[in-house]
Order: C-alpha cells, then structure tokens, then sequence
C-alpha cells in the first residue's frame, strides 16, 4: 500500500496542532517519533479516520474523500495508545469484534477460523476463553494488537504497542509486526517513544517536532546526534552494534537547570 499525505493539517478548537505534514510512504514499519506533544498521536488519528484534517490523505493513489467507508474499514486498522474496555467479553469474542464491519446475525466457521488463526500467530491461544477484563495489562495490549490485525489490514497503525509489556515481550511483538509487515505486503506506521525499538526495527523513520515534520529517511541517515540534540533537547552517544543497528545512549539534557 502507498499512504501520502499533502499539506495535512489539524487543529483543536482554533489550537493549531499539526501544520503542513507531507509525507510518502509505502509497504515497509515507518517509525513516527518525537517528543511530547510533537503531534503523533494526532497525525495517527487523521491517518486512521477518527479525525478530519484539512488537506489530502491519499491511500493507492485515491483520496480518501472519494472511497466508500467499506474500503476504509477494511483497508486499514488502528490501535489507540490507550485500549481500554469494561465490556464483559472473552478473548475470543473481542477478536471477533474486530470483523464487526462483516459479521452477520450468525458467526460462520470463516470468521471462527481467521481468530483462531491469529490467537494461534501471536501465540495467545491459551487466552481465547478468559474474560478480558480479568489478563494483565500486557496480555490485554497483545489482545487489541490481535484484534486490530483479525481484517487483514493493507494499512496498521500503532500508537505505542508496546505499552505494558516486558522487554521480551516488546522484542517478540516487534519481530512479529515485522513478519506480518512483510508477509502481508502492508504498511505498518508506529508512533513510538523508544528511538533504540525504532531504529532496530523501522525501515523508515518520520521525526515529529511541534507539529511539523522534522526530518525522514532511514534510521542511520535520520537518528544523529544533531537531530536527537535539536528535537529532544539532549546529547546522546550514538554507535553501531555488530549486526550494523544503531544504538541510542541519552547523556545529558542540554538545557540549563538552575537550583536555588
């Protein structure tokens, strides 16, 4: 899938957040980083439809204005930051919900199989019968990241995955989206805070400051310490480890703190 945006921009009540974002970006994980407030999670919410920006957002070479919200529910699936639920549902019935733009009165054996499939990909297959409410907040994130994957999606977008999961289980649902990315022939975009997850595993990373677009390309031509220092505010060693990753390591803020 090719995703492009031109002269995209977004405001909250008359508060200008996002200004003059364009971008292209086709079937590979896009790292979206920045600092706070650098706008992210909004410029993920106009990617995904929950929000309407002024300018285009082109998905195939189509304005997303001119297709039919099948096309878009089917095309593309998003994953909030924070995914919460108090229905008292179990595992397997909140991936079911993730088809809801295609179920019937009656759940057929091809939507029975496709949940199966993806408990069975994401290795969660013990937790089908569980009510949700009653997993940890690391089991509940792996179940939303399966239910935003149970259509097939051409475009994924992820506002930090990672949240409430361990250090293996961030490499594993990393290795994973990687995979599937791949496989699938998709477009993965992923806001993230981690730059070291994100230069790891990014083919592409779009570096956010103040709503604007700082700075994109691969992650050794993107994450210098001259970007780090202008968009973070901090010094950071940056080397690269034997299989050619780059690893971040923060030093210092460069801002003055003043003590009284």
């Amino acid at each position: 899938m090719k995703l492009e945006a031109n002269d995209l921009s977004f405001s909250y009540n008359s508060h200008p957040v996002l200004n003059d974002i364009n971008f292209k970006i086709e079937s590979r994980i896009t790292a979206l980083i920045g600092p706070n407030a650098a706008g992210k999670s909004t410029l993920l919410k106009c990617m995904a439809g929950v929000l309407e920006p002024d300018g285009s957002l082109i998905i195939n070479e189509k304005d997303v204005k001119d297709l039919k919200k099948e096309e878009l529910i089917r095309s593309r699936s998003y994953l909030p930051q924070d995914s919460k639920t108090n229905a008292c549902l179990s595992v397997f019935e909140t991936l079911l919900l993730g088809m809801v733009h295609s179920l019937s009165w009656k759940v057929g054996e091809e939507e029975i199989e496709a949940v199966s499939n993806v408990l069975e990909y994401m290795g969660i297959e013990d937790l089908a019968m569980k009510n949700i409410n009653e997993l940890s907040g690391g089991q509940k994130q792996m179940v939303f990241i399966a239910q935003s994957l149970i259509r097939n999606p051409q475009l994924l977008l992820m506002d930090e995955p990672t949240n409430g999961l361990d250090l293996q289980h961030q490499l594993e649902l990393f290795e994973f989206i990687q995979k599937i990315t791949k496989e699938k022939g998709m477009t993965t975009i992923i806001a993230l805070h981690d730059l070291n997850l994100a230069a790891r595993y990014a083919d592409n990373i779009v570096v956010m400051s103040k709503g604007m677009i700082h700075s994109s390309g691969s992650p050794s031509s993107v994450l210098t310490q001259k970007t780090i220092q202008s968009v973070y505010g901090i010094n950071a060693d940056i080397s690269v480890d034997t299989d050619g990753i780059l690893w971040i390591k923060p030093l210092n803020s460069v801002r003055k703190v003043f003590r009284s």
